[in-house]
């Protein structure tokens, strides 16, 4: 798996799926390969953060710039990794895990109120202006039982969102 231009292995397939805990299927891991490849531009062996851009799903995405500082500089292994949240076959945990890093921008293994209102500045846009998120993120908080002085941890995460039913599949197109 050195540079993009190699070919995979069967020992690198298997490797990668059992990287991935086996949300992908070995034809998935291959097709999941050559787009790695084809954004790969220089052949490097990783994908930069303007590589991804490249993909019009991604640039387009309101979260795209926090996505972008999980994605970028990723190898093939961990780009799969990354991908592996947005499979239909991913536990309700693992894609909480991602959202919970979405959210936690500086590495902290907290979610402030700041941290939450810049998230939902990137998902409105200008279609609501600062004060209206203020007052919905703080009703929404109020809601789940805490304040705006709250840090919310991965747990606490996963005790909000582990009821819902999330929904962030991808199709991986097998050729």
């Amino acid at each position: 798996m050195g540079t993009a231009s190699s070919m995979l292995t069967q020992y690198d397939i298997e490797e990668v799926q059992e990287h991935c805990n086996n949300l992908f299927s070995q034809q998935e891991i291959v097709s999941l390969y050559q787009r790695f490849c084809q954004l790969d531009r220089n052949a490097k062996g990783f994908i930069s953060a303007d590589e991804f851009l490249s993909v019009p799903e991604f640039a387009m995405n309101p979260l795209s710039q926090r996505l972008l500082k999980m994605a970028d500089g990723l190898n093939f292994k961990d780009f799969v990794a990354f991908l592996s949240a947005f499979s239909a076959k991913a536990s309700a945990q693992q894609k909480i895990e991602l959202i919970f890093k979405v959210y936690d921008s500086d590495r902290n293994g907290k979610v402030s109120f700041k941290d939450m209102l810049e998230v939902l500045k990137d998902l409105s846009g200008s279609f609501m202006s600062d004060d209206q998120r203020e007052e919905v993120l703080s009703q929404v908080l109020r809601e789940a039982g805490y304040t705006k002085d709250s840090y919310l941890t991965l747990d606490d995460f996963i005790k909000v969102l582990g009821q819902s039913d999330l929904k962030m599949d991808v199709e991986v197109p097998v050729d």
